[in-house]
C-alpha cells in the first residue's frame, strides 16, 4: 500500500465499537434521567398532599391551645387521657370540634381532593373530587416532664402509597402551654 493512501483509510472497526458503546452509555444516562424526572413528577402531587395534610395538623393542634376548645391537659393522646386518637388513622376531615385525629372525625367523612373538570375552571359543578383514601395522618403528643412540664412534642406521620410504594412523611415539631 502507498503512504498515503493509509492516511485515508478510515475508522477502523475496533474504533467504531468504542464510539458505538460511548453513545450507547451516554443515550442510556439520559433515559434513566428522563424515567427518574418523570417517576419524581407523578409522585409529586401526593408528596404536597402528605406534607399539607401535615401541617395541617400542627395547625389543629395549635388551634386547640389557642382557642382554648380544650384544655392543656387534653392535648394528649387518648391513652394518655386526651382526645387525640392513637396511632395512624384515615384522613377525616374535622368533626364538629374542628380538630383533626379526634373522636368526631369519622362523622365528617373521608377528606377528597379537588381538581378541575373538563372545562378546565375549578369551583364549579363539574369538578372531579377524589377521596384520599390512600393516605392515613397519625398525631403523636410526647411528654416532655423531665426537660419542661410546659412542654409537648408533637410528632405528625403521613403514610400514603404511590404506585406499589409505600412512603412515610414526618413533621416534628413542639408545643407549649403558653399561646
Amino acid at each position: 500500500m502507498p503512504a498515503n493512501s493509509r492516511a485515508h483509510a478510515g475508522f477502523t472497526l475496533i474504533e467504531a465499537l468504542i464510539a458505538m458503546a460511548i453513545l450507547t452509555f451516554a443515550v442510556l444516562s439520559l433515559a434513566q434521567g428522563f424515567y427518574m424526572g418523570m417517576q419524581h413528577m407523578a409522585t409529586s402531587s401526593a408528596n404536597l398532599i402528605a406534607r399539607e395534610k401535615a401541617r395541617e395538623a400542627v395547625e389543629s393542634v395549635h388551634t386547640a391551645r389557642d382557642t382554648r376548645t380544650i384544655t392543656w391537659a387534653q392535648i394528649r393522646n387518648v391513652a394518655q387521657g386526651g382526645v387525640f386518637l392513637n396511632g395512624a388513622q384515615p384522613l377525616n376531615a374535622a368533626g364538629v370540634d374542628g380538630l383533626v385525629n379526634t373522636a368526631d372525625d369519622a362523622a365528617a367523612g373521608l377528606e377528597t381532593q379537588t381538581d378541575p373538570g373538563p372545562d378546565g375552571i375549578l369551583g364549579n359543578a363539574d369538578d372531579i373530587q377524589t377521596p384520599l383514601s390512600g393516605f392515613q395522618r397519625g398525631i403523636e403528643i410526647r411528654e416532655l416532664v423531665p426537660v419542661n412540664p410546659a412542654l409537648r412534642e408533637v410528632l405528625i406521620t403521613i403514610t400514603y402509597a404511590v404506585g406499589p410504594q409505600r412512603r412515610t412523611y414526618t413533621l416534628r415539631t413542639f408545643i407549649s402551654s403558653f399561646s
